[in-house]
């Protein structure tokens, strides 16, 4: 996982994910990227903004293209560039840049290669992986060969996560670092619902930091709460941490509950669902 270093820019850098895949709208493929693409770029100080999914439709994954490029930094993408005809995001990318594509000497020559170390056979199929928009620069892909592809702010990679993770890798030094985010928690030993007003009223005072809550059930104590702090301010971030603490011990009443009854061990019977599949 990539850190931020000193060479970063004072400036806010965004992005945008496209996950494109009717296996991945019908649930028969699990996502896997998204959580690893956000916790990386925000290592190097880029905001990811917004994530969509999208089946693997022309004109979807066009207009998703052509609104998330105009509005960030930079749009990853994943999915839809491997050798089957449902795999359709380089023509697609091509089309939202109005570029032609067509076998990439560069990638060609790449995929003769792994053929020639792997023993695989040289096919129609494995030839659409050679197919690139003009002007694109490749991504190398140290894992199976057939590369991605960087046009503009679009970063084409990938679906198979260990796949997509080694061409992030290769991007990411050439990536503009942005102002790295930094997060405190904030244990506030009370129920969300007890503190919802308290927070709201904290995230309307400062609008440099992202206020999150995140209940959780504490064993001994019952249902508690996570307040989570994210700004790119360092001092203000601490200033608001040391406000925030102070409200939830002012909260009083809210801190001193009970702790939640647990149910008798003589209740605890197997839910409906578990019976029919035991």
């Amino acid at each position: 996982m990539p850190t931020p270093d000193s060479s970063a820019s004072k400036e806010v850098v965004t992005a945008a994910l496209l996950v494109i895949g009717g296996k991945i709208l019908s649930g028969r493929t699990k996502d896997q990227n998204i959580g690893y693409i956000a916790e990386y770029l925000t290592a190097l100080g880029i905001d990811l903004k917004e994530v969509r999914v999208v089946g693997d439709e022309e004109r979807a994954i066009v207009d998703a293209l052509n609104a998330l490029r105009h509005r960030y930094t930079y749009v990853f993408t994943t999915g839809g560039i491997g050798p089957t005809h449902g795999d359709i995001t380089a023509d697609c990318v091509a089309k939202a840049f109005g570029v032609p594509i067509d076998t990439d000497p560069r990638a060609l020559a790449i995929l003769h290669e792994w053929v020639k170390t792997t023993g695989a056979e040289m096919n129609e199929a494995r030839l659409r992986l050679t197919r690139i928009p003009k002007d694109a620069d490749l991504i190398l892909n140290k894992v199976s060969g057939a590369p991605g592809f960087w046009i503009g702010n679009v970063i084409v990679m990938a679906g198979v996560p260990s796949i997509m993770q080694a061409m992030l890798d290769e991007v990411a030094p050439k990536l503009k670092i942005g102002i790295p985010m930094i997060s405190e928690t904030v244990r506030a030993d009370a129920r969300e619902g007890d503190i919802g007003m308290q927070l709201g009223e904290i995230a309307k005072a400062n609008p440099g930091v992202a206020v999150g809550s995140y209940p959780f059930f504490d064993a001994q104590h019952g249902p508690n709460t996570n307040v989570v702090l994210r700004a790119h301010d360092a001092q203000n971030l601490r200033k608001l941490n040391a406000r925030s603490r102070r409200c939830w011990s002012e909260c009083g009443e809210h801190n001193q509950r009970a702790p939640e009854p647990r149910r008798s061990r003589r209740n605890r019977g197997s839910s409906p669902l578990r019976q029919r599949h035991q």
